[in-house]
């Protein structure tokens, strides 16, 4: 059985300033959430920006989710001194996984 706990421990920390499209965000536990990247963008300042897409149950219902700290943009940018607020979650910069 996989699930947030062990993911958690098997996934590769990565840094938010390199973060790819297929990271996740990631809270282990029971229960525990995940995100995963869908997007990345880099702007004409060099600044990376990142989309952030969730599911419950059924998994297939997945969704793109808004940034509350942006007038609810779907864009998130890449700071490693910021928490990474969602709609429902907090993660730490330290959360973020790759595969």
């Amino acid at each position: 059985m996989c699930g947030t706990a062990s993911l958690e421990k098997q996934l590769k920390p990565g840094l938010v300033k390199n973060i790819e499209p297929g990271d996740v965000l990631i809270k282990g536990g029971f229960p525990g959430h995940a995100m995963i990247v869908v997007d990345v963008a880099i702007d004409e300042k060099g600044r990376r920006w990142f989309m952030l897409a969730q599911s419950y149950m059924p998994a297939q219902d997945i969704h793109v989710v808004k940034n509350p700290d942006a007038n609810n943009s779907p864009w998130y940018k890449a700071d490693e001194l910021q928490a990474i607020n969602t709609p429902e979650w907090t993660f730490t910069p330290g959360q973020l996984r790759k595969w």
